[in-house]
């Protein structure tokens, strides 16, 4: 959004007047906690607590964006209290202040108007028009929601539209009798193995590369302003202030670009599935790993990334195109030899060998192929033959991350010179969808012809 000062100053206090509905809802549920008194958590009855308060108590904000302020409270309200039933103990309830909220207003409340939109305020207030950094890329017609939000100190209008699913001709759309899997990972993001022996890789090391540098980046301004950081309860100074405002803007930043590759990566994900006419997409499930206590650094890996956010984004896009995507049991894929079926150990690199019948592969590849094989809801087993992909398509997520230009180098690190190792130097990917230099890889997976 590009606003005004006026306008930026109302927009954030309609963030902070939604921030005080939420912050009301919790001391209304902490009143009735100390009675003993059932929760207020049904959105009916969190609606006419509202409509009792009056106009004008949340200063510009208006009913329907309140509104949506306590849907968000009763969702997040009943999906803990799904998680506790379910015996999850360690989910809990909504009892969070938060300064600022995000506002959602939808179709009919707001006006939009090319770049200009109409933010609904309460009775009484004078318009808010403001205007958009860029044009809404769905029709008018289509646009179902809006939601004013903040995020590392800039201030975001997020559309929701409704986008009709995708028509094919006849005989070329999706086949719900092809089954493609896909394994997800950290350095392969998405591994697919398709029907017909095709693969497709999508490299996630740039993403890596991503968090390595921002953690090393933020350790590295933490320590330059260690020693004049203000105690604790100590108001800071404009200089501190100052920094952490440029703190937020670089966090706000890392993330953008983290979510925008994990996009491109399901769009590659999408588009490599329609060319192939793969119906159904068996995705592997791989949240029972973030159970395990790895250790302090790959723990940190595992909250870096973001599983529900790469299912979600592939699923939406699959959804659109008109494929259908499953969940299933990924368990013991990585570490099952398909030539034989046993178990072996989990290799340190991308490479599997079995000690059994000397069969090896690519470990992701055939982690996607055996997910191939899986029925939703079904047990981690191997009922039908696994086929291994034989031609592979490389492709990389994140080409407008630092580093991946000409030099493919990240403009943080200091050049190869000053570090005493000169490699040679590979060209650009050319500029389009992010297809690499090289040549489609042809994967000869390995086995004895005696067994």
């Amino acid at each position: 959004m590009r606003v005004t000062p006026g306008q930026r100053r109302r927009c954030f206090g309609l963030l902070r007047s939604a921030g005080d509905v939420w912050a009301c809802v919790l001391e209304i549920n902490a009143w009735r906690r100390r009675r003993h008194d059932a929760p207020l958590a049904g959105y009916q009855a969190l609606c006419r607590e509202l409509s009792g308060s009056g106009p004008g108590t949340f200063g510009e904000l208006d009913s329907v964006g309140a509104r949506s302020v306590l849907r968000r409270f009763s969702d997040a309200w009943f999906a803990a209290a799904k998680a506790r039933k379910d015996g999850d103990l360690s989910v809990r309830f909504p009892r969070r202040r938060r300064a600022l909220m995000p506002v959602r207003w939808h179709h009919g409340t707001f006006t939009l108007d090319g770049l200009r939109v109409r933010i609904p305020t309460a009775q009484g207030a004078s318009p808010l028009w403001v205007r958009l950094a860029r044009e809404v890329p769905y029709p008018v017609e289509q646009v179902r929601s809006v939601t004013l939000l903040c995020e590392g100190g800039r201030l975001f209008l997020d559309v929701t539209a409704e986008v009709p699913v995708a028509v094919y001709p006849p005989g070329e759309g999706p086949d719900p009798g092809r089954v493609a899997g896909v394994d997800l990972g950290i350095i392969h993001p998405d591994a697919v193995a398709g029907p017909d022996g095709e693969g497709l890789l999508v490299s996630g090391r740039a993403i890596r590369a991503e968090h390595r540098m921002h953690l090393a980046d933020t350790k590295t301004r933490r320590r330059s302003v260690s020693r004049r950081a203000p105690k604790p309860g100590q108001m800071g100074s404009r200089r501190w202030r100052k920094y952490r405002r440029r703190a937020r803007l670089v966090e706000g930043r890392h993330r953008r670009r983290v979510r925008q590759a994990q996009h491109e990566a399901a769009r590659t994900v999408v588009s490599w599935a329609v060319e192939q006419r793969v119906g159904v997409l068996r995705v592997g499930n791989p949240r029972g790993v973030l159970d395990l206590d790895a250790g302090r650094r790959h723990n940190l890996r595992l909250r870096q990334w973001q599983i529900g956010r790469l299912m979600q984004a592939l699923t939406d896009k699959a959804v659109q195109a008109g494929i259908t995507v499953d969940p299933v049991n990924e368990r013991g894929t990585s570490s099952t030899c398909p030539a034989c079926l046993r178990r072996v150990p989990k290799p340190r690199g991308r490479t599997l060998s079995c000690p059994h019948c000397q069969f090896t592969g690519h470990r992701d590849l055939i982690a996607a192929a055996i997910i191939a094989t899986r029925t939703p809801g079904g047990g981690p087993t191997t009922p039908t033959a696994v086929v291994l992909p034989k031609v592979v398509t490389h492709r990389r997520a994140g080409r407008h991350l630092p580093g991946a230009g000409q030099s493919r180098r990240d403009p943080r690190r200091p050049p190869r010179a000053a570090r005493g190792s000169v490699g040679p130097r590979r060209p650009a990917p050319p500029p389009g969808d992010g297809e690499s230099l090289a040549h489609t890889a042809r994967i000869h997976n390995s086995a004895p012809e005696t067994r």
